[in-house]
């Protein structure tokens, strides 16, 4: 059975907190690991700004996923920005990881692991904020479409007169 918004079932108190868990056990083992880590400033400016927008990106993906699936217009091209950001994000963390000599190869895992357990909790707190928010009725997508409308015509220039 396919689920529709109106039959989603409300996010459980225990998946709420093992979500938000998740993500700072993930995110905090990636930090710790950072600040304790041997590396030059700048290496660990790239694995921050990384891990930054690696969170980012998943979030902006789930999003655009989660608004198509719920018939709110997404455009094509942002949805492959979406995309390109997350592959970009974990391909530069690849190749960081793959190019850095002074890391021993469980270093290397550690921060693999840690990078990819805070996206995926991201994710997961995303859709548990998105619920939420849906249950409660401050989801923007659900304004009438009339003062959607009125909105974007707030924005185009007057007619002449």
């Amino acid at each position: 059975m396919v689920e529709t918004q109106e039959n989603a079932s409300k996010p459980t108190p225990a998946f709420i907190g093992a979500s938000w868990i998740a993500l700072a056990l993930g995110m905090g083992t990636y930090l710790i690991g950072l600040s304790n880590a041997g590396m030059e400033l700048n290496e660990k400016g790239y694995y921050l700004t990384l891990l930054l927008f690696g969170l980012f990106a998943a979030v902006s993906l789930q999003k655009t996923v989660r608004d198509r699936a719920d018939g709110i217009a997404v455009t094509n091209l942002y949805y492959g920005i979406a995309w390109f950001a997350l592959v970009a994000s974990l391909s530069l963390l690849a190749i960081g990881l793959w190019n850095a000599g002074s890391l021993s190869l469980s270093e290397k895992g550690f921060y693999g692991i840690s990078f990819a357990m805070s996206l995926f909790a991201s994710v997961a707190v995303q859709k548990n904020v998105r619920d939420l928010a849906r249950f409660k009725g401050e989801e923007e997508a659900e304004e009438p479409a009339a003062y959607r409308a009125e909105t974007v015509q707030n924005f185009l220039p007057a007619p002449a007169v």
